[in-house]
């Protein structure tokens, strides 16, 4: 008989929803969502629904198994094991424990899948990542000026008279903050979309603003220089609350309104009326993660927080810079569960630059790669430089449910389970503040094993199983342990399946910033202490005509790769039925110019390398522009990043991925 149970969606995402999971005879039958989850209420993606076909699906890894003369044979979960740790071993008496290199991402955002960190540190210390594929540009940013990255709660919205949602697709990727959007605009609020893109969020908007990839940073500078010509600006908090005003002031004169408009392909008029928008408290800015994928990055987040603060945006009930929201992880007892003091060495390679930092390592050289929740070789920037050094080390180990093109490398494959076969919680630091409860709801198919299953047997064999002797329900309330004094526990987790964590819903409004100064910063002592300026910049993408025009001349057009409709990132396209294929959506004008139709099919290239796939011509990318979804796999035509370049961001801790000038032409 088939029964409903509780659940929580471990993609990591904005919206980390709860579910309603229907099981019968032992498997997952339905995925919904929960209508008592306090903020997601029901509703789900596409992608949520997935979770189904993505635990049964027959293409599952069942059984360990061994590349043995270039074949993939199946072995024992004891051979598999013993062999690993005694590669392990081997290296740490040879090597040293940094020759090997631990890549891990968040294709799962289960709190002990940060377990890995923990084994790694018991073993000794390890290479690992630092900086982010994602966001680490816009958090870092965030810290040099606010001294941490927090956002309103989603409630607050209501409070705002107007939204700017910059350079974000809501209704793709949060959507439950597009139907907040939706009773804002109800209750009186106006919504402004910036993005080069216009989409489902941009046609619900009072206005829409088509701006130049990579230049928002610059139309931020010229909000700002208008705000203070038409004296919009708040001069209490500026005098107040902030430091460097100064510099920003030297900045601002530096450049015409003019030129802004012509950078940013933003007309005069609309920078004006933003200015007017912006003054027109309290406004709500909503950035996207997109904004900071560009060498000029972290500065790009940086402009568009000070065009808050020097609004009066900060610290207001219906305003703020609303990126990321950090305080939700800092929440929890990550020390305790990972043990960074049991670290004797450690060494750090940047995630964008791993493939090269691999290639060239020395004393010592990288002897063996352990990929844990991730995909490295289609989603790294620079794919064929990924491919080359995943290629080059002697032993390669992939942790995963399928056969991803990272696993394909492997020399030792281990199936792990899915959320729904294994027990957690999970939560965002990105858009709510409630964590979720997950159970296991069914048995895992064949072999497959719990990650913290896995690690605790390798422990064993190395010499520090105690360090991995406790129960679920002990790791749990380990990580739950600064919570307990507030009534927040593990029991009451169970019992409720979601709380709310206690933090800032309207951060800084004490004006109490966590700066050097107890500011807001225009001008960044953390970033001095790092080695940098501080100094906010007129910087612009590494790849445009304005920083350099031969490049530009030769690949013309700004390539995008946004997140995918159907797929976390890669996790799904082998799960689409086989109708899969890589589209090219490429604005209007570029159709135009080279006698391009709906289907037809086109060669994308830069010096980095090339793809292939077919034609969507959408009026509504800015002109010259080319969007491609990341994450598609190599057979279906992918992966785009064999285009995107592996450089690091100003700050060096985010990618540059959007950062790319492509050419294209029509192939028979």
């Amino acid at each position: 008989m088939a029964y409903v149970k509780k659940a929580a969606c471990p993609l990591n995402c904005w919206d980390s929803c709860g579910l309603m999971v229907t099981i019968e005879n032992d498997r997952v039958i339905k995925v919904e969502g929960d209508p008592d989850h306090p903020i997601t209420k029901g509703k789900i993606c596409g992608r949520g629904r997935m979770l189904e076909k993505r635990t049964n699906s027959k293409l599952r890894l069942l059984h360990p198994m061994k590349k043995i003369n270039g074949t993939f044979k199946e072995i024992s979960w004891e051979q598999a094991l013993d062999e690993i740790a005694d590669r392990l071993k081997e290296i740490k008496e040879c090597y040293g424990t940094t020759a090997v290199l631990h890549s891990h991402d968040y294709a799962n955002n289960g709190i002990l899948k940060n377990l890995d960190q923990r084994f790694f540190n018991c073993y000794g210390g390890v290479t690992e990542l630092y900086g982010s594929l994602c966001w680490g540009s816009g958090i870092e940013a965030q810290k040099w000026d606010f001294g941490n990255a927090l956002s309103h709660e989603p409630e607050d919205i209501f409070n705002s008279k107007n939204i700017v949602v910059w350079g974000r697709n809501v209704a793709r990727t949060n959507m439950h903050l597009y139907e907040k959007l939706l009773e804002a605009k109800k209750r009186g609020a106006k919504l402004f979309v910036i993005d080069p893109i216009y989409h489902a969020t941009a046609k619900i908007a009072d206005q829409f603003i088509s701006i130049k990839p990579g230049m928002d940073g610059i139309l931020a500078a010229g909000i700002m220089k208008e705000m203070l010509r038409l004296g919009l600006e708040d001069r209490t908090f500026i005098e107040q609350y902030t430091y460097g005003f100064q510099d920003l002031l030297k900045l601002l004169h530096s450049i015409s309104l003019e030129t802004v408009s012509e950078m940013t392909e933003v007309p005069l008029e609309v920078i004006t009326q933003l200015a007017g928008v912006y003054a027109d408290k309290p406004v709500s800015t909503y950035m996207g993660l997109g904004l900071q994928r560009y060498k000029n990055g972290g500065n790009t987040i940086r402009l568009i927080d000070a065009l808050v603060a020097v609004s009066g945006n900060i610290g207001v009930p219906g305003g703020g810079a609303n990126y990321a929201n950090l305080q939700v992880g800092q929440s929890f007892a990550y020390d305790q569960l990972t043990l960074p003091e049991r670290r004797q060495n450690h060494r750090l390679f940047s995630i964008m630059k791993q493939a090269e930092e691999v290639l060239s390592a020395r004393d010592p050289e990288i002897k063996m790669i352990m990929v844990t929740c991730g995909n490295p070789i289609t989603q790294v920037p620079d794919s064929r430089m990924v491919k080359k050094a995943f290629k080059s080390v002697e032993t390669l180990v992939v942790m995963d449910q399928y056969m991803t093109d990272t696993a394909k490398l492997a020399d030792y494959i281990l199936p792990v389970t899915t959320a729904f076969e294994e027990e957690d919680f999970y939560f965002s630091s990105m858009y709510h503040h409630y964590v979720n409860y997950g159970p296991k709801l069914v048995s895992a198919p064949g072999e497959a094993k719990p990650d913290l299953w896995i690690w605790t047997q390798l422990a064993n064999r190395l010499g520090f199983g105690k360090d991995f002797d406790f129960s679920r329900d002990e790791w749990l309330k380990m990580t739950l342990k600064p919570l307990e004094q507030m009534g927040l526990t593990l029991e009451k987790l169970k019992q409720k399946h979601t709380f709310e964590l206690p933090v800032s819903k309207v951060p800084w409004q004490d004006r109490k910033f966590q700066t050097p100064t107890g500011k807001f910063e225009f001008t960044s002592i953390l970033g001095q202490q790092k080695g940098k300026t501080g100094l906010l910049t007129l910087a612009v993408p590494d790849e445009s005509k304005w920083s350099n025009p031969s490049l530009a001349e030769q690949y013309p057009y700004n390539l995008l790769t946004i997140h995918p409709m159907r797929s976390n990132h890669s996790q799904n396209y082998h799960l689409l039925n086989g109708h899969v294929k890589l589209k090219v959506e490429v604005a209007e004008n570029i159709a135009q110019n080279l006698g391009l139709q709906n289907g037809d099919y086109v060669r994308v290239w830069n010096d980095r390398g090339e793809v292939k796939g077919y034609v969507s011509v959408l009026g509504t990318l800015h002109p010259d522009t080319i969007n491609i979804d990341e994450g598609i796999w190599e057979e279906f035509g992918g992966p785009v990043n064999n285009l995107t370049s592996s450089r690091e961001s100003d700050n060096g801790l985010g990618s540059t991925l959007y950062d790319c000038l492509v050419n294209l032409e029509k192939v028979n």
